[in-house]
């Protein structure tokens, strides 16, 4: 049964998760790709949908990774080596494949990431206020409220009545801003650094920040950890008054995420496997996916991987002629 590809897309986009959209766009025969086929490309390699044949996917895969990294969408071409450079041209990145076909390829891939993903802790109007601004923003908010119901929170959406930060869903993109107002400062931040959020923010005086880190200091947590914390949490905008302490906190966080702070790394990393082995193919230069790979040879107590048989049989018939020019099993690096 074909894969619903927008239907993938709709779950990931549902769970809070980074992915691309490849899409053929154009087409030479006699490449295996139609105009209009689709897949959708995860942070960590794996591929849902059908493009084309054996040595386009790869590269595509590697494209939809480095679009999901810098958030910008490609045309992606492919083709034979000597028809790489009438291709390249602003937007386009063009890629030789060097299979025995004359067929090509034009892929638009798209990277589709999630809004950035908020978690308040405390109840009072500061916290109610941040949850509210970030919503309207487009991000996802969730107020955490370890002493009260959601009754104390009017027109915020998402509470969870406890300090159980998994629940909150808490990631490497996440942002977690404690805002007890000295209620259980103490317990909420220590939750909150045993979280990987990219931001924790402390809403405190200095003074009360200082007490805080010290008591976390006291129950083990290194410098490292507590270097960890913004406090206080949001820019300095004086005495100002809850509600502007919330709009204070949320200026900095957009200030972050324009300078690519926060909010990325959950498109860099995937969920387990979270790397990709790769390893070149010796014969026409292509990337290949090792755990997916059909065709590999042993040599020289080296093992080679191939993007198809007629690579392998090259290879085999002369090894010596290719063998410096391939790569073992190695981990392609965050894009």
């Amino acid at each position: 049964m074909a894969i619903d590809v927008l239907e993938v897309a709709r779950e990931l986009s549902a769970g809070g998760q980074a992915y691309a959209v490849a899409t053929v766009v154009w087409r030479r025969s006699p490449s295996s790709g139609q105009v209009g086929a689709r897949a959708v490309v995860t942070p960590d390699g794996r591929i849902r949908g059908w493009l084309s044949g054996a040595c386009a996917e790869p590269a595509i895969i590697s494209e939809a990774r480095r679009a999901i990294a810098d958030g910008a969408p490609r045309l992606v071409f492919l083709g034979p080596p000597t028809e790489v450079e009438d291709h390249r041209r602003d937007g386009v990145v063009s890629i030789p494949i060097s299979c025995e076909s004359e067929g090509a390829l034009e892929v638009y891939v798209e990277p589709v990431l999630p809004p950035p993903h908020l978690i308040v802790i405390g109840r009072s109007p500061a916290v109610d206020a941040l949850a509210q601004m970030a919503s309207a923003l487009g991000w996802r908010a969730v107020v955490v409220d370890d002493e009260h119901g959601g009754d104390e929170h009017p027109g915020v959406a998402s509470i969870i009545p406890s300090l159980d930060l998994d629940a909150a869903g808490v990631t490497e993109a996440s942002v977690v801003v404690v805002a007890t107002q000295g209620h259980y400062d103490e317990e909420a931040l220590e939750h909150a650094l045993k979280t990987p959020a990219a931001y924790v923010g402390l809403v405190a005086s200095r003074r009360r920040a200082e007490g805080v880190l010290s008591y976390l200091r006291d129950r083990g947590f290194s410098d490292q950890d507590l270097g960890r914390v913004k406090a206080p949490a949001g820019l300095d905008l004086g005495r100002v008054s809850n509600p502007e302490i919330a709009v204070a906190v949320l200026a900095e966080l957009v200030q972050l995420r324009a300078a690519g702070a926060i909010g990325r790394v959950a498109a860099t990393r995937g969920s387990s496997p979270s790397e990709v082995h790769e390893a070149l193919d010796p014969v026409c230069g292509m990337t290949v996916k090792v755990s997916t790979a059909r065709y590999r040879s042993a040599y020289a107590g080296r093992t080679y991987y191939f993007c198809s048989a007629g690579c392998l049989s090259r290879f085999e018939a002369d090894p010596n002629v290719y063998a410096q020019a391939g790569s073992p099993e190695r981990v392609a690096p965050d894009p």
